[in-house]
C-alpha cells in the first residue's frame, strides 16, 4: 500500500514560503491571505508531527526537518510542471521540410539545428539551400527562410531579423598583408555575395566609392564570399547573423568598426494553411526563440573608428570578442552578374 502523502496545498504554501523566506511574500505569490498561509503550514506540521520552521526572526529559517523535506518537494513541483508543459504542446512527430537561403542555413541554422531536433526527437527535418520563393506554392514546402523585402503575395510572412553588414577577412590574410586604412582595400580582393552593391553602400559610407579597386570575384551567394574569406583569399563582407560563430571563434574577424544596413531582411515564409500545422508551430516558436539567444552584433576589438578617406582599422590580428553576422544569398530576381 503505497504510503500517505501529505495534503497539496499545505505543501505548496511550505514551498513557497520557504523559498521566499516570509509567509507574507508567499501569500502574494499564491494570491491568498496572510493567515490562509500560516494556517496551511500548522495544518502540514501537525499532520508530519514535527515543526519545519524556526519562528522569531524577521525571516523565518527551516528546521533540520524543513530543510529535509524542501528539496523533495521542490522537485516534484518542478517535474510536474515540465509534464504539465509538454502535455499542453502541440504533437510534434512526422516530416517537416524547410528552404533557406543558403548561407543562413550554412552557417546559422546548421549549427543549431540539434538544439531543435533534441527537443522534438519524433521530427525528421529536411533542409533545402535555396532563396527562391518560388518554394512558398509548393506543397511539399513547410517553411521558407528568405532574404528579401518580404512581399511575397497570399502567403504568411513575418521578419525575422534586419542585418548591418561589414567586411570580414581571415586574421591570417591581414596579418601578411594590413589593412592600414580603408584605401588599402585596393591591395585586396573584394568577394562580392551579390551583383556589387552591398559593397558600393558600405564603401560609400565609408567615403571611399571612388576607390580604384583591385581584383573581384563575384559569388551566386553570401556562403560562398564567406567561405573565400575564410580561405583567405580576399575581403568579403559579413552581416550580424551568419557571421557570428566565425568572429567568435576567431576564424574571421572585423577590421572596420563601420557596418551599414543592409537593404533587405531575413523574413520566414509558408502558405497560411501550412501556418497551422503543428510542426510548423513549433519550428517557428523554436526559430524565434533561438534568435533571442543569438549574441549581439559585434563590436571590434579596438574602439578606432573610420573617419572617412584616412581612417585606420580596428588591430586585425586579433579576435572579436562578439559575434557578428552575415548576409545570404541576393534573391535571384534582383541579381545581375558583372
Amino acid at each position: 500500500m503505497a504510503a500517505r502523502l501529505p495534503p497539496l496545498n499545505p505543501l505548496r504554501a511550505f514551498e513557497a514560503t520557504a523559498r521566499r523566506g516570509a509567509v507574507s511574500a508567499a501569500a502574494r505569490e499564491l494570491k491568498v491571505t496572510h493567515g490562509a498561509v500560516s494556517h496551511q503550514i500548522r495544518a502540514l506540521e501537525e499532520s508530519l508531527g514535527t515543526v519545519l520552521f524556526e519562528r522569531g526572526g524577521k525571516r523565518l529559517k527551516l528546521t533540520p526537518q524543513g530543510a529535509l523535506l524542501l528539496p523533495a518537494v521542490t522537485n516534484a513541483f518542478g517535474e510536474i510542471a515540465a509534464a504539465t508543459a509538454l502535455m499542453k504542446q502541440p504533437e510534434a512527430h512526422g516530416d517537416l521540410t524547410v528552404t533557406c537561403v543558403p548561407a543562413l542555413l550554412s552557417l546559422w541554422l546548421i549549427p543549431r539545428l540539434n538544439t531543435f531536433t533534441d527537443q522534438y526527437p519524433g521530427v525528421r527535418v529536411t533542409l533545402i539551400a535555396s532563396n527562391d520563393p518560388d518554394h512558398l506554392r509548393s506543397l511539399d514546402t513547410d517553411v521558407c527562410m528568405l532574404y528579401g523585402d518580404g512581399n511575397w503575395p497570399d502567403c504568411w510572412t513575418r521578419l525575422w531579423s534586419r542585418l548591418k553588414l561589414f567586411p570580414v577577412a581571415s586574421p591570417t590574410l591581414l596579418n601578411s598583408r594590413p589593412l592600414r586604412s580603408v584605401r588599402d582595400l585596393a591591395d585586396h580582393t573584394l568577394f562580392h555575395g551579390d551583383d556589387g552593391r552591398e559593397w558600393n553602400t558600405w564603401l560609400a559610407a565609408a567615403d571611399a566609392l571612388d576607390m580604384v579597386r583591385g581584383r573581384q570575384h563575384f559569388m551566386s551567394d553570401a556562403r560562398l564570399s564567406t567561405e573565400a574569406a575564410l580561405h583567405g583569399q580576399g575581403i568579403a563582407l559579413g552581416d550580424t547573423i551568419t557571421a557570428s560563430n566565425l568572429i567568435a571563434r576567431g576564424e574571421l574577424v572585423v577590421p572596420f568598426d563601420l557596418t551599414v544596413p543592409a537593404n533587405d531582411a531575413f523574413y520566414v515564409a509558408c502558405r497560411p494553411a501550412a501556418r497551422q500545422a503543428p510542426l510548423v508551430k513549433v519550428f517557428l516558436d523554436w526559430l524565434f526563440a533561438a534568435l533571442e539567444e543569438t549574441l549581439p552584433e559585434p563590436q571590434a576589438s579596438a574602439r578606432t573608428h573610420l573617419r572617412g578617406r584616412g581612417s585606420r582599422l580596428v588591430e586585425p590580428h586579433r579576435p572579436v570578442s562578439a559575434p557578428a553576422k552575415r548576409r545570404t544569398t541576393a534573391t535571384p530576381q534582383r541579381k545581375t552578374r558583372a
